[in-house]
């Protein structure tokens, strides 16, 4: 599992971020980054999980990640001093430290150790980009659908004796804009591994029963399963 930002940081350097900048909250669904507006800070998530988006030319929007605890968000307008690359939306009620660019900045160059995690958290991040760029290439619309529940089992899921429980409130159509695929095979892989007893779902919620066998399927499943 890929680690947050502040995982890949020492103690020291932890508490010399945390204590810059000012802590905000945000209401769920509120904005944080808005794609293309010039602002010049970094988040670093204390508590909460927020999505990250961006709007293609033909306005349709796309979901790139979701974030969570010690999570970064803003990192590369910061770096490189251009507008924002995409939007970042709370869904739940999300409670974050802004840090003034050149706040951010100047710890990094002062503490090595945080510029090479800086390196590092990019790094995996570009990695991360290309595997979704070959799943998309190699893996049907269902069996992305299934590789996207078992990433958020993965990132934020609590297991409990039932099953890894995804707590968050995405909907039909946001889980098919992370899958590159439509809401109609969202709909269908989740009444498929519901019928197949791999996974339970409510409303906003979503239990992975048989998480094993789940991820022995998803390179195999067919879109008219």
């Amino acid at each position: 599992m890929t680690r947050p930002f502040l995982d890949l940081v020492s103690t020291d350097e932890a508490k010399g971020l945390l204590a810059l900048g000012a802590e905000h909250r945000y209401a769920s669904r509120a904005t944080l980054f808005h794609q293309g507006e010039p602002t010049h800070h970094v988040a670093l998530l204390l508590s909460g999980w927020a999505k990250v988006s961006a709007q293609s030319r033909r306005g349709d929007e796309v979901l790139l990640a979701i974030r969570g605890p010690d999570d970064i968000l803003g990192e590369l307008s910061a770096i490189d001093d251009r507008p924002r690359s995409a939007t970042v939306t709370a869904l739940v009620p999300v409670c974050a430290r802004i840090i003034p660019e050149q706040q951010f900045l100047q710890h990094l160059q002062a503490f090595p150790g945080a510029m090479f995690a800086m390196l590092q958290h990019v790094t995996t991040r570009l990695r991360e980009s290309d595997a979704e760029r070959l799943r998309y290439v190699s893996t049907s619309s269902s069996g992305r659908v299934a590789a996207l529940l078992l990433d958020l089992a993965e990132r934020q899921g609590l297991r409990t004796p039932d099953g890894v429980v995804i707590d968050l409130p995405l909907t039909q159509q946001e889980l098919a804009k992370a899958a590159a695929t439509s809401r109609e095979v969202v709909a269908r892989t989740l009444r498929m591994l519901r019928d197949r007893r791999l996974v339970r779902t409510s409303r906003q919620r979503i239990v992975l029963v048989q998480v094993p066998v789940l991820r022995s399927l998803v390179d195999s499943m067919s879109d008219d399963a």
